[in-house]
């Protein structure tokens, strides 16, 4: 099989069409950091090494104009300055320390309760149905619920998030339109401006009240600007573990010797998460702006020019990774950038893991024999990698 020496790393179909492992494989080896020709073009960063450099350089790469390709590539981001995770310093440090409040110990401790319960009653109840699809029936219900307990989002409005969010960076057809995606982050916005504007006259003791009536940088947030820190925490919330969740239980039957250790205690859960998130990589990449002149792998990037950081590749670096293709639940250690690096390492990155940890603990407790029963949906998208269906049965 040829592997292309050049893809198309705008177009959602790619790396449907295209073995993304093989083809970054080519790319560490033979220009690791490279030109991607387009209008407006934008620089490519492969290796392990340069990926986490850059996550790193806060001083010479910027995440205002926007952290994903898309985005940038229409002009930037609308968001930028208000929202944690397209903002810079010092409004970021303001922003991160606010938002990590909703992340405290007392918040966290009955949310991850619930996460547990979740989890076992959804695996116990597939378990006897025979063939399911494991996304819709198992996969969807565990992070949009988790945040949406953080968030204290009534139970009527969550399929809907759910719906939305699914469309916002990513879509399970072929020929989705980009204005599909731009108009479910506006109704996902829309919906936690009305949701800030009630908790901020009537607060309570919930995460959004909490941010609609904080300080960050001497001042109160808008309403805009919690409306759009909502928007993250769910977008971010959601998508990457319930990818992460599918691709897991792909690989489990893919793999059955690594399920059976997981079952059997000879693999750690908190390995198993590690692994489960480098293996899924859920977020592709992630994007900046170069804000002066810099050097990156030995290539000059200029002020203005656009970065992107392919964590795919850097999840796979064989000088990083002993036969990253491997799945392999005991490894250790697992220097894996499934969260980013840096001064922008995911807000949510303990209770993703939570939500892993749940799951594989419900999976091993009520499930002995894992078998894929159909062809997974893939997900189209040139940020996000995964599956968007899984028929499975569970014995």
């Amino acid at each position: 099989m040829t592997i292309p020496t050049e893809l198309d790393l705008t177009d959602a179909t790619t790396f449907v069409r295209h073995d993304a492992y093989e083809f970054w494989g080519e790319v560490r080896k033979s220009r690791p950091v490279y030109w991607h020709r387009g209008n407006p073009g934008f620089w490519v960063v492969a290796r392990h090494a340069d990926v986490l450099s850059c996550y790193a350089d806060v001083r010479s790469l910027s995440s205002s104009r926007g952290t994903v390709l898309d985005v940038l590539l229409s002009g930037g981001d609308s968001a930028g300055g208000k929202m944690l995770a397209v903002s810079d310093r010092p409004r970021h440090r303001e922003l991160r320390n606010l938002m990590l409040r909703a992340f405290s110990p007392r918040v966290l401790s009955a949310v991850e309760e619930k996460i547990g319960q979740r989890a076992s009653q959804l695996i116990k109840t597939v378990t006897r149905r025979g063939d399911f699809d494991f996304a819709a029936e198992v996969a969807e219900h565990i992070p949009m619920n988790t945040i949406c307990d953080l968030l204290s989002i009534p139970e009527a409005d969550r399929e809907k998030l759910l719906r939305w969010n699914k469309q916002a960076l990513s879509s399970d057809d072929a020929e989705f339109e980009r204005l599909d995606s731009l108009e479910a982050r506006n109704e996902i916005i829309g919906y936690f401006m009305d949701l800030a504007r009630h908790r901020r006259s009537a607060p309570g003791d919930d995460v959004i009240s909490m941010i609609a009536t904080a300080e960050a940088g001497g001042r109160p947030l808008t309403l805009e600007e919690v409306a759009l820190n909502c928007y993250s925490l769910v977008l971010g919330g959601d998508e990457s573990s319930r990818v992460s969740a599918i691709c897991a239980v792909k690989a489990f039957a893919e793999h059955p010797a690594q399920w059976r250790a997981l079952r059997e205690g000879s693999a750690a859960i908190d390995t198993a998460v590690e692994e489960v998130l480098r293996w899924a990589t859920p977020a592709m990449h992630f994007a900046r702006t170069a804000i002066r002149d810099m050097e990156i792998g030995g290539r000059r990037v200029r002020a203005g020019d656009i970065v992107t950081l392919w964590n795919t590749s850097a999840n796979n670096d064989e000088t990083v990774f002993d036969q990253p293709r491997r799945f392999d639940l005991a490894r250790s250690p697992n220097k894996h950038l499934s969260f980013g690096h840096g001064p922008h390492f995911c807000v949510g990155a303990y209770l993703g893991r939570a939500e892993l940890r749940a799951l594989l603990a419900a999976l091993t407790e009520s499930v002995t024999e894992i078998e894929v029963r159909g062809n997974p949906t893939p997900i189209y998208s040139n940020f996000l990698n995964g599956y968007g269906s899984l028929p499975v049965a569970f014995r």
